[in-house]
């Protein structure tokens, strides 16, 4: 870890003014992200309020579902073996007894030569194995004539088919689909015991911001981070409360900082994190705790921290103000330890397919980059801006490439990955390319084309 690992918080730890002597590893960090953050503790939750949230405990079914044998079509139930030689030319001649409904069972046995009028989802009456469609069928009074044979069970939902009484229903972890709320409800989960949401502060710093969406005036322009990290954090699964923007004063900030540190679970902070003079943010991220790392060779994200306060147990993520530097900086770790907090996969939740470089893409050794691309004709076109404070470029982007610190680049053809902002930004013949598995931050890699995520 870099030298002011440990709450450091003398002048080795100031970097104002003197730039960074060292930068930690992107890899190091994901390392002390998989090392020290865990998912927050459990709740209950009405199951109306599940869908996206992530499963606490597995679920077990309490009861076969269906809980008894029911109909799967409109139709007569009736003895299978009675239909046997039965046609348009011959059919077989049945007695009505009675009529089955959806939460009504009919009280009559079905005996030789009889038939029960059921509709879909209706009770099976005793005695029928099988329903045969009302399509197949003609009636006159109470005789029904029945122009098809079928086998035993045909038309039959039977007690359990889908879930017998003790089968894992969904497992721990699962984050829950519109889908998945319908299969609990089949088993009489009226609430849901689900991994706790996130609780997200940003802190947004500046004095020169207005703010978001306000026009530009004098030398003020209007924030566009909190907006963006606020999107960031729900698509995660957080709940985001921004605060600010909050001017340049050492101050200020430490009692925002300290204010919110015991309403929240990981604290993010755009803005003062690099090395000027108005830069207050690592060392009072030192001074009320551990500043774990600050500055991390990555383009365009350099000056990010991360740190721990609240007795090691609020995570803080130093974010650049920069806004496409803001945006590296939260995909690469504030992200992770969010989906990590929430139980959700830690990996990036981009869509990657892997295409043809048109140009080449250049690096430098040593540090890790992230490169905006577009997509044009099944090829992949670096954007020719690569200011970090450029926020169209990331606006204007398919996606970006990751190129691992080992490399100088690729060069034009060579494939590589592209992790896509939008999973429908591909025209069709590439968009049913298979995609491979998510990177996850517990796996670091250097291969040739792939993120060093793994």
């Amino acid at each position: 870890m870099s030298q002011r690992e440990g709450g450091e918080s003398g002048s080795a730890a100031d970097p104002r003014m003197r730039g960074f002597k060292t930068r930690a590893e992107v890899a190091e960090l994901w390392n002390w992200i998989a090392a020290t953050i865990r998912p927050l503790d459990a709740e209950e939750v009405p199951l109306f309020e599940a869908s996206g949230r992530v499963l606490a405990a597995a679920v077990h079914a309490p009861v076969p579902v269906p809980p008894f044998d029911r109909s799967a079509m409109d139709g007569y139930a009736l003895r299978a073996e009675e239909t046997f030689g039965a046609s348009a030319y011959v059919p077989a001649v049945f007695q009505c007894v009675g009529r089955s409904r959806p939460g009504q069972r009919c009280a009559a046995a079905v005996g030789v030569g009889e038939a029960v009028q059921v509709a879909t989802g209706a009770p099976m009456p005793a005695g029928a194995d099988a329903v045969i469609p009302v399509e197949a069928t003609r009636r006159d009074g109470d005789r029904v004539w029945v122009s098809e044979a079928i086998p035993q069970g045909r038309h039959v939902s039977r007690r359990g088919e889908d879930l017998a009484g003790g089968d894992l229903v969904l497992p721990a972890g699962r984050l829950l689909r519109p889908q998945d709320l319908g299969v609990l409800s089949a088993v009489g989960a009226a609430t849901v015991r689900v991994i706790r949401r996130p609780r997200v502060v940003i802190l947004i710093t500046g004095n020169e911001l207005l703010a978001p969406g306000t026009l530009a005036r004098d030398f003020q322009i209007p924030d566009t981070n909190s907006v963006m990290v606020q999107a960031l954090v729900a698509r995660d699964g957080g709940a985001a409360r921004v605060v600010g923007p909050l001017p340049d004063e050492e101050p200020t900030i430490r009692a925002a900082i300290t204010g919110h540190a015991d309403d929240s679970d990981v604290l993010l902070v755009s803005g003062g994190s690099s090395a000027g003079p108005e830069d207050h943010v690592p060392g009072i991220i030192a001074g009320l705790g551990q500043l774990v790392a600050h500055g991390v060779a990555l383009r365009p994200a350099s000056p990010t921290g991360l740190g721990l306060i609240r007795q090691g147990t609020l995570p803080v993520v130093l974010l650049p103000g920069n806004p496409v530097s803001c945006l590296c900086a939260y995909d690469f770790f504030a992200g992770p330890i969010l989906r990590r907090l929430g139980g959700r996969p830690p990996g990036w939740p981009y869509r990657c397919v892997c295409l043809p470089l048109a140009r080449k893409l250049i690096s430098l050794v040593g540090r890790v980059d992230y490169a905006r691309v577009r997509i044009r004709d099944g090829q992949v076109e670096p954007l020719a801006t690569s200011g970090a404070s450029i926020l169209s470029s990331v606006s204007r982007a398919d996606g970006f490439v990751v190129i691992p610190p080992d490399r100088e680049g690729y060069p034009a053809g060579a494939p590589v990955d592209v992790w896509c902002y939008d999973p429908h930004a591909l025209d069709p013949p590439q968009a049913g390319q298979p995609d491979p598995p998510p990177p996850n931050p517990d796996q670091s890699s250097r291969k040739a084309h792939h993120t060093p995520l793994g």
